[in-house]
């Protein structure tokens, strides 16, 4: 079945194999890279997660609820998503950020609310520079999150029989798929540079709600942000980007 699988993707992929950097970004397109680049809107979204962190939580109770140090937080960050014991569950930074509104009486933000997007890119904006850490042998919690995301992973499934894998195996890395060159996610840190501005959307998105994207297009059930199967393909693609330094907002076309 996935060598079938396979074989379709490839098909799919074919008419661009012979020269892909001609479905890469326009001239234009470069020149608005670059200047982001330099200036990159979601910076502002950045500041505003800032500004919303500080005001319903703040780093201090943030680490106490985590256990660790404040001066710990940008390492401990960095090895996220892990499995937390006050939830008993293998969560992600806004998870929470969620259980700690909800312990403190606050409103709790909705996971694909713009405000839990912006406090997500800030918060893990703190471990900026850090590299990955994330330890999947570290205890039976976090093993069978990355077994569970690896088997998602490489799972074909929806109307176009296509598995995360179909466009980011070997064998079409560096083709193209609607004009977008497909990616080695861990060579291009996709783990350590969401939250990230997409151009094309004009909006901060975090890799959840990137992976979201693809099963839309890919025409798949969407797997529900901050669900256990989620936070278990967020957990497998991190796997790819261990060592590799945080950059906290991203850009994206």
């Amino acid at each position: 079945m996935k060598k079938v699988v396979l074989i379709t993707a490839l098909s799919i992929f074919t008419l661009f194999g012979a020269d892909s950097t001609q479905f890469s970004m326009s001239a234009a397109d470069k020149a608005m890279y670059e200047e982001m680049l330099e200036n990159n809107p979601a910076d502002i979204f950045v500041d505003e997660g800032s500004e919303f962190f500080d005001d319903l939580i703040g780093e201090k109770d943030f680490a106490s609820f985590l256990g660790v140090d404040e001066k710990e937080l940008p390492k401990y960050i960095a090895g996220f998503p892990r499995y937390v014991k006050k939830l008993d569950m293998v969560a992600g930074l806004d998870q929470v950020m969620q259980a700690i509104l909800a312990q403190k009486g606050e409103k709790v933000l909705k996971l694909k609310s713009p405000e839990m997007f912006s406090m997500l890119a800030y918060v893990k904006s703190l471990a900026n520079d850090e590299k990955i850490n994330l330890d999947v042998d570290a205890d039976k919690h976090i093993k069978a999150s990355y077994e569970l995301g690896k088997k998602i992973y490489n799972t074909p499934r929806g109307g176009r029989g296509l598995a995360c894998l179909s466009c980011h195996s070997k064998a079409t890395v560096g083709l193209a798929l609607r004009t977008q060159i497909l990616p080695n996610l861990g060579n291009v840190k996709a783990a350590a540079t969401w939250p990230a501005y997409r151009m094309t959307k004009s909006s901060l998105r975090t890799l959840q709600r990137r992976f979201q994207g693809c099963m839309n297009n890919a025409l798949q059930a969407k797997i529900p942000i901050g669900s256990r199967e989620m936070v278990a393909l967020e957990v497998y693609v991190t796997s790819m980007a261990i060592d590799k330094e945080i950059a906290i907002p991203g850009l994206k076309r």
